[in-house]
């Protein structure tokens, strides 16, 4: 019997991003059930009752919520093709450790480049760019963080690449004058198709982004 594969997701959402990308890296089928989150679904509801947020997976109507956990899971379950984390248990905790940390402190600094002004904003700009320095240091002279594969660090971290064009705008800096070897990475990434089919387009993020400051005041 085949699998029963849906996505509850959001287009703009850096971890929906993230599922798409796996599933596309090992070749999955499954439905995309676009979100508004504005008005949530009773079947996101149903799947998700704690958090209420997407993305959520739903394989054979069981769910599985929180996309690094949700990125494991279909690497355990399509373990045929492509693996995602790798099979020595020190450097699978190192890659869980990167994910953590990306987790923790990318997405927070991000946001702040562009729903936050003056002082802050300013602030949120320089510690944007110590993240991926730190991140770069990390890539070293690898093609991909996992080492010559592309794995569960680079999908995880990919998806902020689409927004990258938004933060730059609003908060007045350049990612690839600033860490170049991030850029080259990116563009490394986005050749493949299973990245570059699964982010959407840097000006359409800005777009989303434009609308967001307005509803906040900002603009």
């Amino acid at each position: 019997m085949a699998d029963e594969v849906i996505l509850l997701d959001f287009w703009p959402s850096m971890f929906g991003m993230r599922v798409r990308i796996a599933l596309a890296e090992k070749g999955v089928k499954y439905e995309y059930k676009e979100e508004d989150l504005k008005n949530k679904s009773p079947l996101l509801l149903q799947m998700n009752p704690i958090h209420k947020k997407i993305p959520v997976l739903v394989h054979n109507g069981k769910p599985v919520c929180e996309s690094s956990i949700i990125v494991q899971y279909i690497d355990e379950v399509w373990k045929d093709k492509a693996p995602l984390l790798p099979s020595d248990p020190y450097k699978r905790a190192q890659a869980r450790f990167w994910v953590d940390f990306i987790d923790k402190k990318l997405f927070d600094s991000g946001r702040k480049t562009w729903n936050t002004t003056g002082e802050a904003q300013e602030n949120a700009k320089k510690e944007f760019i110590e993240i991926i320095k730190t991140l770069e240091e990390q890539l070293g002279d690898k093609p991909y963080f996992g080492g010559e594969t592309f794995g569960y660090v680079d999908i995880s971290l990919i998806p902020v690449y689409c927004w990258l064009h938004a933060y730059e705008i609003y908060a007045k800096f350049s990612v690839e004058a600033d860490c170049p070897k991030f850029t080259a990475w990116a563009k490394r990434c986005m050749q493949k198709e299973s990245v570059s089919k699964s982010l959407p387009d840097q000006k359409k993020v800005l777009g989303f982004v434009a609308e967001l400051r307005k509803r906040f005041g900002l603009e």
